[in-house]
């Protein structure tokens, strides 16, 4: 591996010892940089000229992206955020006013990214962002296998953590994206009987099923293919055929309005009790 692929592996820019993991030696960086292949930013730490800048910050401030910040770095589900980037930094005071600081961490950072461990990055959510935003975050995690409920809730002790231990009862598992966590949770939480990737005869499988019989299917943000859109509207039909009704709503619906959701479902629901 050369110089400029191990800066590609770390994203475009990196520290000594991060390179010097990926068998890169001094002298090749020395040679780079006077090359012109490399820029040295700051003593240690070297960089790809295309290398984004907020890279760059981040190692030369010697902090981590964790929390909202590094979801997308670790392939979690989220939530559309502030744009306020949350670090870790070893003194809070060296992190700037339009930064959320994080302190602490468990276990040791991504070795080839200034990013927090996954264990880290989902504690530090759970204390700090709105119960939607870091529900989504860790049952995204659980979902996958990569990390467990309990795990969680054992590194949070104390009163002080009681609304984080709050967050991790209503993680499940079987839901197939964030909007079905999401909708899902504000159903149980009004009570309602809820089914995930429930299978109906001639049918198949639907988003969720509420008390046996109504359907409730999702919609992300992406348009649907034509074709796509005729088949869930035969299963639509072939569900009211088995006595079944069907509601669908939007990513819109379930991010931003989710009570007028759940007040429509009570209303549904309520026509056969």
């Amino acid at each position: 591996m050369d110089v400029h692929q191990a800066l590609q592996l770390c994203g475009g820019a990196a520290r000594r010892p991060a390179l010097g993991r990926l068998g890169i030696d001094d002298a090749s960086l020395r040679r780079a940089v006077r090359g012109g292949q490399l820029l040295q930013p700051d003593r240690g730490l070297y960089s790809l000229p295309t290398a984004p800048a907020e890279l760059v910050g981040l190692l030369r401030n010697r902090q981590l992206l964790t929390c909202a910040s590094a979801a997308p770095h670790h392939g979690l589900w989220s939530l559309p955020s502030s744009g306020a980037l949350h670090v870790h930094h070893r003194r809070a005071d060296a992190v700037a006013g339009s930064r959320i600081h994080h302190a602490g961490l468990l276990l040791a950072p991504q070795p080839d990214r200034p990013t927090a461990a996954l264990a880290d990055v989902l504690i530090h959510a759970l204390r700090c962002l709105p119960f939607a935003d870091s529900l989504v975050m860790v049952e995204c995690a659980v979902q996958r296998g990569d990390m467990t409920v309990d795990f969680l809730r054992a590194r949070l002790p104390g009163r002080r953590n009681g609304p984080a231990r709050e967050i991790l009862r209503w993680v499940d598992r079987g839901s197939d994206s964030l909007l079905e966590t999401l909708a899902r949770t504000c159903f149980r939480q009004a009570g309602i009987q809820v089914e995930t990737q429930a299978y109906l005869e001639r049918v198949g499988q639907v988003d969720l099923l509420l008390e046996g019989w109504l359907v409730v299917e999702l919609d992300g943000l992406q348009h649907a293919e034509w074709s796509q859109v005729k088949k869930d509207h035969r299963r639509n039909n072939e569900s009211v055929v088995q006595g079944c009704t069907t509601l669908r709503y939007y990513y819109a619906d379930v991010v931003y309005s989710p009570a007028d959701m759940v007040g429509q479902v009570v209303s549904v629901l309520a026509r056969r009790r």
